[in-house]
């Protein structure tokens, strides 16, 4: 019995072999590869190397060299077929019979990766035409540099329904092979076939072997191109149809480059269109992707992380901060929830309104783009948001609405252990957000104040979120206090990354400008893409704990509000400060604990009236 290539680079493309070798070898990253002892000869400094990229192993001590297929071969004495079934079965596949029908497709599919590759040639050749030569002025107004158009090896498609043709022919190939590469279609009524791509600029899809299996077409802009006849109007961006090297639904734009950075330990960063990926390159973001004109589907999530070589798995994906971004965000998590595994993730990035990572790169330079990378949010913050934002909460009804949503996507989570962590998490976060406020300022009954500064942390067991929110809102809904607050707020240590961007944001605004009133603070702010983190400190279960806060609320009421809710919360570690001091004493009655636990009590009775008003 013999198996296809075709069989065998699929079942390579699914096992990840670091992973398989892993489970008999130990092994530690080293670059791009990982090493560890040889399993088949006797050895004590590591000369055994592993590379996922390569799919081979090598030992440079015996010599020893293989792929998966042998590699249980030689670990497991097994024959070829019984190594192939069994990794067959790892990675859920079945193992076709072996037949002359096998063979001759085997001999069609070598034969399109060669039409394929002859027509990318063709199409960068075709640059040097005057339209291609247009085409390639209007890239480098895009910013593309000649090194990019090279290493993505874009071209160009004549307007020449024939042109391609002709060219292939003179090949050698036919127009069913043409056909079947995706590159010609049929006319209508007997007419003679012609190219799928006409008058576009073309993008090479490749397979994790960086051969091309299929190609993307953008319409060149309307000063570039004829003007169409009627009403019709040309699709902006067109791609090949699956064919038996390409489905769209599986394979992503860039990912042999990006299989490659994420060796190098570069993130994974998935994008929407062709010119976004190549942008992110350009600005040295190496490990962005596409898909390929749908939604990401489970597949193409999985191959995303068999990418990743080390744990934890987390790819970065990347939406339009509007509301249809925030739409596809959702639908993106509802297929991935049921995927989640042990440090395998993703998380959610949303770009500033009306910008994609293009046109952000290119207008405000790569670090606007790091912004939006650092600021992402991981699922389960992503979950709690969506669900909570704007969302009036006050009621003990639409606080068990919350809890049966929450416990519905949680349900959805096949892995038993990512389920109940999820479940603590949100059962931790209900509780909070429907408990009064806490805080915990850093500071001793030594330490000297840093003027008036009060800082923020998080408690040793759950996130003190409410308390940041509180604040926060109250310097949003009320910029006129910048004055009398901002040290306050520039010692806050926020619960998350995007928070604490929200608020650096604010500072820095208001303090370059003074005189910004709460609309105009607001406007900003969502310029930049933070009207999600707005309408979460908008919410009722902000107010609920903190009436002062609301817009509607007087200058002098939410300034004495805000001051005796830092006042009362600054009480509440003195009293917790002062029982440590006294059960230090009882436990260990020295004299240091007795006047930590003296210097506490005096603390603790100044600020106990203050404590005892704000709740």
């Amino acid at each position: 019995m013999s198996v296809s290539p075709r069989f065998k680079e699929e079942l390579r493309n699914r096992i990840v072999l670091s992973e398989l070798i892993g489970r008999r070898v130990r092994l530690t990253r080293a670059g791009r590869e990982f090493k560890g002892c040889c399993p088949f000869h006797k050895e004590k400094t590591p000369s055994f190397y592993v590379n996922d990229d390569k799919q081979f192993y090598h030992c440079f001590g015996c010599g020893a060299h293989g792929d998966a297929i042998e590699f249980l071969m030689a670990n497991q004495n097994l024959s070829f077929i019984e190594a192939v079934e069994q990794l067959a079965a790892q990675a859920g596949m079945a193992v076709p019979k072996s037949s002359p029908e096998d063979v001759r497709k085997a001999k069609e599919e070598k034969d399109l990766y060669s039409l394929l590759e002859e027509a990318g040639r063709f199409f960068v050749d075709s640059f040097a035409t005057p339209a291609g030569d247009a085409a390639l002025s209007y890239l480098r107004e895009r910013g593309l540099s000649a090194e990019m158009i090279d290493a993505f090896r874009l071209g160009y498609a004549p307007a020449d329904r024939q042109a391609l043709r002709r060219f292939l022919s003179q090949r050698g190939y036919t127009d069913a092979q043409m056909r079947g590469a995706g590159l010609l279609r049929q006319a209508d009524r007997g007419g003679e076939p012609y190219a799928f791509f006409r008058d576009r600029i073309m993008f090479p899809v490749t397979d994790r072997r960086g051969r091309i299996v299929a190609f993307g077409g953008r319409i060149l802009p309307a000063h570039l191109r004829p003007a169409e006849r009627g009403d019709f109007k040309p699709p902006k961006y067109i791609n090949s149809p699956d064919t038996a090297l390409f489905h769209k639904g599986r394979m992503l734009y860039n990912e042999s480059h990006a299989r490659q950075a994420a060796g190098d330990g570069h993130s994974l960063i998935v994008v929407e269109g062709y010119l976004d990926v190549i942008a992110c390159a350009e600005a040295g973001f190496s490990g962005a992707l596409a898909p390929l004109g749908t939604a990401l589907t489970e597949e193409q999530i999985a191959r995303l992380w068999r990418m990743i070589p080390a744990f934890p798995k987390s790819p970065v994906l990347c939406f339009d901060g509007d509301g249809a971004g925030r739409r596809a965000a959702a639908r993106a998590c509802e297929r991935i929830l049921p995927l989640l595994l042990p440090d395998q993730s993703v998380r959610i990035a949303f770009l500033p309104q009306g910008e994609d990572p293009d046109t952000l790169i290119r207008t405000r330079g790569r670090e606007a783009f790091r912004d939006v990378l650092d600021a992402a949010l991981p699922m389960a913050d992503f979950l709690w948001m969506s669900h909570t934002s704007g969302r009036a909460l006050t009621t003990p009804e639409a606080r068990a609405g919350l809890e049966k949503t929450l416990e519905e996507e949680i349900a959805r989570i096949a892995d038993r252990s990512v389920q109940a962590h999820y479940r603590r998490l949100f059962k931790d976060r209900v509780f909070q957000a429907f408990s009064p406020a806490r805080f915990q300022p850093r500071r001793s009954p030594g330490a000297q104040r840093q003027s008036g500064a009060v800082a923020l942390r998080k408690p040793e067991k759950a996130p003190d979120v409410t308390a940041h929110h509180v604040l926060l809102a109250t310097l949003l809904n009320h910029p006129a206090l910048f004055d009398s607050v901002e040290e306050i707020c520039a010692g806050m240590l926020m619960p998350n990354k995007r928070l604490d961007s929200l608020r650096q944001l604010v500072l820095h605004l208001l303090g370059s400008e003074p005189d910004l009133d709460r609309a105009a603070l607001r406007h900003h702010l969502c310029e930049r893409g933070y009207e999600a983190e707005l309408a979460l400190l908008a919410g009722e279960g902000v107010y609920t704990h903190a009436g002062f806060a609301r817009p509607q609320a007087d200058f002098e009421k939410a300034r004495d509000g805000f001051f005796a809710f830092v006042k009362g919360l600054e009480g509440q570690e003195s009293a917790r400060e002062y029982k440590a001091g006294w059960h230090a004493v009882r436990n260990d009655l020295t004299a240091e604990n007795e006047e930590r636990a003296l210097a506490w009590h005096h603390l603790h009775r100044e600020g106990e009236e203050e404590a005892s008003k704000t709740f």
